[in-house]
Formats: structure tokens, C-alpha cells, sequence
């Protein structure tokens, strides 16, 4: 069976080189000298950061385990920066619009480092803090890097197509390319070099440091609501009136908007937060369905991603046979590099609505993942213990590659929606609300992870991804209707606001 894998992973990468080498001037998207210059500096740190990520992910659990601790025990310290990640580092996410996206990178790279050096301690309580701070490093990973880009992007005039292109080519480089050789790297340091289970830590600290000296002396900063009179709880507040009421912050003058359904003035989410809770923010206000989708969407796929990372390895070793762990992994991270290459063609032709196409991936991904409830009843299990992979686990192989190409598609493409429909103001505020929901699914799946059967974990991410495909759909039918409404305003002067 080992033919079985390299042939995986060497289709996979000549579909790949395929469809890089093979891009027409439909699938690219002319760009000047000044924008190349910006996007090659982000996704320069963006891949350091990223190696600094998955250097640490495949030893974390193995680390934990060459110190003596039980799988009850590391499975709590897991909880912890799940948790983590939803309490405080929805906190220290939300001050990147306040503070500064760029003091917010800066505060990733120092966090994740402390991490690391904790790894370097067998004591249980330094663990637990360090994956309390990993937990609000990942926060910070997935929410003040994109809110600064986008934000400088826009600041410095670039064109809104072109953001596409970057975020395509962060989550080829920084989600495929650098996850592969930076697997291959911890395999050298710890197997090769035989310098133990703490030397990818170490290595990601190397990585995390070049990238904030780059951040420091090449990076401007930038905010989404800079005002001194606003307080943390205020801009939880007016997050979530954002969210709720699709309201955002007022970007120039005055502290009222124009509503053009009642033709009058109407009170900004800034005014409103200030004098109700935010948890009848969602009562009074009817929601504006664009955010509130997406961040549900976000949440059932990302929430579906995660569990996953959990099950893939019992799936294909049900009776504990021997699969190469690492190769799969870059098997795997190979998909996503041809799911993201399909994704950019897609961004940059334009001729087909992200709104749309996302549909078509939630289905493929949620029928992927179907596939180990149907080889269990289709195909008659292997009753020999250990051994090579078995038939039912090659086919469930080449599922789990399918989903991780709709991973690679799913990143560009949820960035790209994101940009669109999330306001400036509250940009970091509202992309770590999105998370909240993920983590308390990981976290009760992590507790619980004994008490359900695999198949019925499979048949529950299904499930999600089947959801997130209905309102996708939903999504898509609210984005045509303002699209044909802003038409019939520009051709009817008279729907247009009366000047301020």
C-alpha cells in the first residue's frame, strides 16, 4: 500500500503544477509595481507566522506525552487553550481595533514565543499557561493579520479586486506550502538530528522573531476605531450592534446614518451601544442576515475542520494499522495547496460569485466526510490487527483529500466574503465573536470525545457542512436582492438620500 500513497500524493501534485502553469491572462489579474511590493512583505510574515504555527501542531500532543501525562490530562490541557482562545483571546483580539492591528501582530508573535519556551517545563501548571497563551495567540493569528491587511490595503488605494490575490496566495503559501516543509523540518530536527520533541518549539520561536523584526521596521499601523472615549465594553457593544442591526460604526462625522427604508436620520451602532446591553442587542434589532450568516457559516465549517483534525487518524487506522502519519499530513496540506490554486482562478476570473460557488464546496465537503459511514456498512471491515491501511481506508483517503481541497478553496474565499461584509470599524472585534461559537463546539467535543462512535462525529460534521450550505444559499439570495436594489436606486434619483 505504500505505492497507494505516493501515487495520492504525486496525482495531487501534478494537478497542482498543472494548474499553476497553466494560468491564462483570464486567471491573472494585472496589478502594479507598488501593490506587488505590498503583497510579497504580507505574505512574506504571513508564511513566518504560519511556520511558526504548524512546527508546533504535529509534537504538541507527543510532547505532552514524553512527559508522563495521561490522555485525561492532555486532553484538559487542550480544553485550555480552546478555551483560551474564546475568553481571552476575544479580549485582546477586539483591543487590535483600538490599540492597533499592527501592536496586535507584534502581541501574537511575543505571546506565541512565550508559548513555546513554556514547552521547555514537564511542570503541569507552566503547560497550562502556555496553552493559555497559545490560546490567545491563535486569536490573534486568525484575526489581526487579515483585519491589517485589509485595512492597509484599502488605505493605500488598491484596488478591491486585488485583495483576492493576496488572500489566495497566504493560504497556497502559508496554508500548503509552508505547513509541508515545515512538517518535513520538525521531522528533521526531532528524528533526523535525534534533538528531541522541544526543538520544533524552538524553531517556531525562530520563525515567530524574523517575522515581527520584519513587522517592526516595514509595517504602518493601522486601527478601526481609534476613539479614546470608547471603552473595551463599548466596543464589545457596538460589535454586536453591528452584527445585529448591520449598523457600523460611523466612519466620518456626526454620530447619525441615513436610513434610506424610512428616509430619516437614523442612531449609529457607536450611540447605541452606549445605552443598551448587548444581550438585547439581538431582541430589539433585526438582524442584518449578511454578518450573522457569515459568521455562522464560518463557525459550522471551521467547527467541522477542527473535529476532523481529531478523527482522520482513528478513521484510517480502525485497527490500529501503520500509516505514515507525516506523509499523509503533507498529502493532505498538498490538497489544500490545489484547493487554494482553484480558489485564486475563481477570484480572479470573477465571472462566478464567491456567494455561489461556496455552495457547491459545502456539499462536496459535507459528502466527503460521509464516506466513513459508508464504507462501514459497504465494505466489509479488515479484522486483522495492525498491518497496512485498509481498502475502506483508501477510500476514505481520498475523501479526506477532497475535503482538504475544499479547505484550501473554503480560506481565500470566507476572506474575501469577510472583507466585503464586515465593517472597518469592528473588523478584529467581530472575526473573534465568529470564534466564540467554534471553540465551546471544539471544547465539548474534546470533553466528550469517548462518548460518541466515530461514525456518529462524521455524521454530525456532515450535517454542519450541509447546514452551511443552506445558508450559503440564503446569503447568496440576500447579496442578489441588494445588488438589484442599488441598481434601481441609481437609475430612480429620487430613492437617493436627501444631502446632509
Amino acid at each position: 500500500m505504500e505505492l497507494f500513497y505516493m501515487m495520492v500524493f504525486g496525482s495531487l501534485g501534478a494537478v497542482v503544477a498543472a494548474l499553476e502553469l497553466s494560468k491564462s491572462n483570464k486567471d491573472r489579474i494585472n496589478t502594479s509595481t507598488v501593490f506587488n511590493s505590498f503583497k510579497n512583505n504580507y505574505l512574506l510574515v504571513y508564511s513566518l507566522m504560519m511556520a511558526g504555527d504548524w512546527l508546533q501542531g504535529p509534537y504538541v500532543y507527543y510532547l505532552y506525552t514524553t512527559y508522563g501525562f495521561r490522555k485525561g490530562e492532555i486532553g484538559q490541557l487542550f480544553i485550555a487553550g480552546f478555551g483560551s482562545s474564546m475568553l481571552f483571546g476575544t479580549i485582546v483580539g477586539s483591543l487590535a481595533d483600538k490599540q492597533g492591528r499592527k501592536r496586535a501582530c507584534v502581541t501574537y508573535c511575543i505571546t506565541y514565543i512565550l508559548s513555546c519556551v513554556t514547552k521547555h517545563s514537564s511542570e503541569y501548571k507552566v503547560l497550562m499557561l502556555g496553552r493559555v497563551l497559545g490560546g490567545i495567540a491563535t486569536s490573534l493569528l486568525f484575526s489581526a493579520f487579515e483585519s491589517w491587511l485589509v485595512a492597509e490595503h484599502n488605505k493605500r488605494g488598491f484596488e478591491q479586486q486585488w485583495l483576492s490575490i493576496t488572500f489566495s496566495k497566504a493560504i497556497f503559501l502559508g496554508n500548503g506550502l509552508v505547513a509541508i516543509v515545515a512538517g518535513l523540518l520538525g521531522n528533521l530536527l526531532v528524528d533526523t538530528f535525534s534533538l528531541g520533541p522541544v526543538a520544533p518549539f524552538d524553531a517556531a520561536s525562530c520563525f515567530l522573531a524574523i517575522g515581527m523584526f520584519i513587522i517592526l521596521t516595514t509595517w504602518t499601523e493601522n486601527f478601526g476605531d481609534p476613539s479614546e472615549s470608547k471603552d473595551l465594553l463599548t466596543q464589545f457593544k457596538g460589535a454586536a450592534v453591528a452584527i445585529a442591526s448591520g449598523n457600523p460604526y460611523p466612519s466620518v462625522g456626526g454620530c447619525s446614518l441615513y436610513c434610506k427604508k424610512k428616509k430619516k436620520k437614523k442612531e449609529c451602532a457607536c450611540c447605541i451601544a452606549k445605552t443598551i446591553p448587548c444581550f438585547f442587542v439581538f431582541v430589539f434589532f433585526m438582524p442584518d442576515e449578511k454578518i450573522a450568516l457569515l459568521g455562522a457559516i464560518q463557525s459550522l465549517f471551521e467547527g467541522s475542520m477542527y473535529t476532523f483534525v481529531f478523527l482522520w487518524t482513528p478513521a484510517l487506522s480502525p485497527n490500529h494499522e501503520e500509516i505514515p502519519h507525516g506523509f499523509i499530513f503533507a498529502t493532505f496540506m498538498l490538497a489544500s495547496m490545489l484547493g487554494s490554486s482553484v480558489a485564486s482562478r475563481l477570484l480572479a476570473r470573477g465571472t462566478t460569485k464567491v456567494e455561489a460557488y461556496m455552495q457547491v464546496v459545502f456539499v462536496i465537503s459535507s459528502a466527503s466526510l460521509l464516506l466513513p459511514i459508508v464504507t462501514k456498512f459497504l465494505v466489509e471491515p479488515s479484522k486483522v490487527k495492525g498491518g497496512s491501511i485498509s481498502f475502506a481506508g483508501c477510500i476514505q483517503l481520498l475523501g479526506f483529500c477532497a475535503f482538504e481541497a475544499c479547505v484550501g478553496i473554503f480560506w481565500p474565499s470566507v476572506m474575501k466574503m469577510r472583507s466585503q461584509y464586515i465593517p472597518e470599524e469592528a473588523r478584529s472585534t467581530i472575526m473573534n465573536f465568529f470564534r466564540i461559537p467554534l471553540n465551546i463546539f471544539v471544547c465539548i467535543v474534546l470533553y466528550k470525545v469517548d462518548a460518541f462512535h466515530i461514525t456518529v462525529m462524521f455524521g454530525m460534521c456532515s450535517i454542519f457542512l450541509a447546514v452551511a450550505c443552506v445558508l450559503q444559499r440564503r446569503l447568496m439570495v440576500i447579496v442578489d436582492k441588494m445588488t438589484k436594489i442599488d441598481v434601481y436606486q441609481m437609475k430612480d434619483p429620487e430613492t437617493e438620500p436627501l444631502a446632509m
